[in-house]
């Protein structure tokens, strides 16, 4: 194909420069939601959190993130129809990422939490439309993802509240809750031990694990996980034991000494939520860079493309500097704009979302972490009552989900016909 081999270079640095756009943007918004409820239950501060992301989201987007990813995303176009026209599929992954990245740039300045793997994916089916015909798009999974809109935030939400009813049960409304907390709180431990680790291990190690031959059903992993939780009730139960009473703050503060307990244990979720999420959502931003680079190398598209080591390295640094130069803005709407977070707040809302994630991965339900995270801190603010909640808020949100896949695919479309005129 002359166009790809006349412009081969000129199309990877394209493709290399929206991926890192694309990849901010993930940082931004994306990572930043994730760290939203530690930082605004204060139990981190934001300095703290972009530390924690760039070490764990790094690791996992670096080490962890390294999946064999389909050139079409998630199956939403066939790629049959592209066969004779691959410079297409170029100019498609190019709007694909400038599209999703300037909508991300919006949400971010808005402080908008919306879902990057949604973005991606309605730019997709905007290319598609437009360059290749509205019958080649996948409308039955355009549909599915567009229905997890729904299942994400009120599986996570409903989850949440009953954890933190039960908090409020066990501990915050008993006589002596923080007699209470050094009793029951190992066991929050070691939910939370063993849900991020399945977490790590269903979304962030399998593609390690597969490349290495090792395969894990969810039994084993759950039996490992179940290890791993066992260490952090141990561990926890510990950090427990060195945490004196402090009778003076409590006049001020009833649960001042139990909410310092819940601050440990969220800087624990911070780091483990960090490391899944950049293993898992760094391939929002590099699927498309790889699928571009194995086009114009190859000349013709393939059924997968691997991913290169330094494809993960611009993605992981791009996340970073997302959440270290916008990431404020999605953090004070997770964390303090919906509904007011505390440390066990924090921990109920972060260890509903990891549920979320673990269920649906194990029923192969497509959700958003985002919405799941939404959702989570929507149900612990129910759990307080509807006035705990800051509805205005929470519109804008809906609003801003309901126009992401509408205002990806638009802009693809022009971004579209814009590289097909410049480039033939």
């Amino acid at each position: 194909m002359e166009i790809l081999s006349d412009y081969g270079l000129v199309l990877i640095g394209l493709a290399c420069l929206f991926g890192f756009f694309m990849a901010w943007g993930v940082g931004a918004n994306d990572v930043a939601n994730a760290m939203g409820t530690s930082v605004g239950s204060r139990a981190i501060t934001v300095k703290q959190a972009i530390l924690i992301a760039m070490v764990f989201e790094f690791m996992g987007a670096y080490l962890a993130g390294g999946e064999v990813t389909a050139t079409i995303r998630k199956g939403i176009i066939n790629p049959a129809a592209l066969d004779e026209t691959p410079h297409y599929l170029v100019y498609g992954m190019l709007s694909a990422l400038l599209s999703a990245g300037v909508w991300l740039l919006i949400a971010s300045m808005k402080g908008w939490p919306v879902s990057t793997t949604h973005s991606i994916v309605g730019a997709i089916v905007g290319f598609a439309a437009a360059g290749i015909g509205v019958d080649a798009v996948n409308w039955g999974k355009v549909l599915q993802i567009a229905a997890s809109w729904i299942a994400s935030p009120l599986l996570a939400g409903t989850i949440s509240f009953a954890l933190f009813a039960s908090v409020q049960y066990l501990i915050l409304l008993s006589d002596h809750p923080f007699e209470k907390a050094k009793r029951y709180i190992p066991f929050y431990m070691f939910s939370v031990g063993f849900l991020i680790a399945m977490v790590t291990m269903v979304k962030g190690l399998k593609h390690v694990l597969k490349d290495n031959g090792i395969s894990l059903s969810m039994a084993e992993s759950a039996l490992y996980a179940s290890g791993v939780g066992l260490v952090v009730a141990i561990f926890g139960s510990y950090l427990l034991s060195r945490i004196k009473r402090n009778l003076e703050a409590e006049a001020d503060n009833r649960f001042y000494n139990v909410e310092r307990v819940f601050a440990v244990l969220m800087v624990f979720t911070a780091c483990s939520m960090a490391f899944a999420h950049g293993s898992n959502d760094v391939a929002n931003a590099v699927g498309p860079l790889a699928a571009v680079v194995s086009v114009v190398k190859s000349g013709a598209i393939g059924a997968k493309s691997a991913m290169p080591s330094w494809i993960l390295l611009l993605g992981g640094i791009g996340i970073v500097a997302g959440l270290a130069t916008y990431g404020y803005r999605v953090m004070a709407t997770i964390g303090k704009k919906i509904t007011e977070l505390t440390p066990s707040r924090g921990f109920a809302a972060e260890l509903g979302a990891a549920s979320t994630v673990v269920l649906a991965s194990a029923i192969g339900l497509p959700i958003s972490t985002t919405h799941t995270l939404v959702g989570a801190v929507l149900g612990v603010g129910l759990a307080r009552g509807i006035g705990a909640l800051n509805l205005r808020v929470i519109a804008g949100i809906f609003m801003s989900w309901l126009v992401t896949l509408p205002a990806g695919a638009a802009m693809a479309i022009i971004f579209f016909l814009a590289l097909k005129s410049i480039f033939g």
